[in-house]
């Protein structure tokens, strides 16, 4: 006569086996959440606090004369600077006409002191151009470039066309994730004191 031996799983042990499985998915979606929270965060300080606080703004790169430097869809953080700050190897964003709004951005290839009425002249050029713009004036310059952010303007463009519609779906993911956050460990809580109940 065969006897055949069963072994009957501890029910804790099962509860204990799905309780840690959800907590390691739990952990990971909370760990890519705050991530991105965090990123998020950081992007709009570097993007719109910081050159603010300069005298600036961010901008959009449009075209490709700045390659292999600056590509399109990259933003800029521009701030204010004074001609005598300004020097030969600095990226600078000026109008190309003084009183049009249109905006470019060059490297500064020679400085001229003195010698016009507007006073000092700058020479700019593409890095990815073969000849050089014509020379601007001090008025002209809206700023020195501070640093940039590659792919993000390609995102700025296309929350420009939906801003409206990116304000409220931003707003409503960081408050689900802040119910989340605060809910998830009352529920832990409850959890706990009913198995503790049950024991």
């Amino acid at each position: 006569m065969t006897t055949t031996l069963e072994r009957e799983t501890d029910p804790d042990q099962r509860t204990s086996e799905s309780t840690s499985g959800g907590s390691v998915l739990s952990g990971l979606f909370s760990g890519i959440t705050t991530a991105l929270v965090i990123a998020s965060c950081l992007l709009a300080i570097a993007l719109a606090v910081v050159p603010r606080l300069m005298g600036g703004s961010a901008l959009t790169v449009l075209t490709g004369s700045m390659e292999p430097t600056y590509s399109p869809g990259d933003m800029v953080a521009v701030k204010a600077a004074k001609a005598s700050e300004i020097q030969v190897g600095d990226v600078v964003t000026f109008q190309p006409k003084s009183g049009d709004p249109m905006l470019i951005t060059h490297r500064v290839i020679t400085k001229q002191l003195g010698g016009t009425p507007e006073g000092t002249l700058f020479v700019t050029q593409g890095d990815a151009n073969g000849a050089a713009d014509k020379p601007i004036v001090a008025a002209q310059i809206r700023g020195v470039i501070m640093y940039h952010v590659p792919y993000i303007g390609h995102a700025a463009m296309a929350i420009g066309e939906h801003r409206q519609f990116v304000v409220v779906a931003a707003a409503t993911a960081l408050l689900g994730y802040g119910a989340f956050m605060f809910i998830r460990p009352s529920a832990g809580a409850k959890r706990g004191r009913s198995t503790k109940e049950q024991l």
